[in-house]
């Protein structure tokens, strides 16, 4: 990949290969940063998984960020009013999975009860795609729609790692301070570790890395931040 010129003079001035600790890795992210809007901060994390696993769950960040999320729930009867009063920017059961079939997808994440689970499977192939299915290990399939929509309205985020055991996170914008966003990151790696095989040996994370959208990665010691607390 080619990158422009203010991306090869941001990589002239610091080691590449250095490893910092959080806070002054996001330091030198918000520095590196040169874009004219606020970039966003993100974390990519590479661990030690065999082929056959994965790790996948949600948390809620302590620093807040971004737009409000457009959240979208199935569901019928006393639980649609439930989701209304919760919040949900949409809510409804068959009027809903038939406008998504038409092609319509304006929303962030999808919540549905256990109920609706059997009518929206239809729609497997278009919201899977987009990683928008409600799922049980998301907490987005539940008969309690108060306390799922109160935690995605909180900043609820998924992390799930990809076919290599990388884990890609937003965790903050360059405006934000850098001990804010590195609280982000404390609290998303200690939901990491908590989601280690119990058959891995060694160290589970192996490499961290931070970037602002345009800008260049900055490495993160894992070790090192791990006994700073971030």
């Amino acid at each position: 990949m080619k990158h422009g010129k203010k991306y090869q003079e941001a990589l002239k001035t610091y080691d590449k290969q250095e490893k910092f600790a959080c806070q002054k890795a996001l330091q030198l992210v918000k520095e590196l940063a040169f874009a004219k809007f606020d970039e966003t901060v993100e974390i990519h994390l590479r661990l030690n998984l065999k082929k056959s696993q994965s790790v996948r769950d949600t948390l809620v960040l302590p620093h807040q960020f971004g737009d409000e999320k457009k959240i979208l729930v199935f569901a019928k009867g006393d639980k649609a009013t439930e989701a209304r009063e919760a919040g949900a920017t949409y809510v409804g059961d068959e009027d809903l999975i038939e406008k998504i079939k038409g092609g319509w997808l304006d929303f962030d994440v999808a919540v549905a009860t256990p109920d609706m689970m059997k009518d929206v499977g239809k729609l497997g192939q278009i919201l899977g795609r987009r990683g928008l299915m409600p799922n049980p290990k998301t907490r987005t399939v539940t008969f309690d729609l108060k306390a799922a929509l109160g935690e995605l309205k909180q900043g609820r985020v998924e992390f799930r790692s990809d076919k290599t055991g990388v884990v890609h996170l937003s965790v903050g914008k360059v405006s934000m301070d850098a001990e804010k966003i590195a609280e982000n990151v404390q609290i998303v790696l200690e939901e990491i570790e908590r989601k280690k095989p119990t058959d891995i040996k060694g160290e589970f994370v192996e490499s961290i890395c931070v970037a602002s959208t345009m800008g260049p990665g900055v490495k993160v010691s894992p070790k090192e931040t791990a006994a700073q607390g971030a």
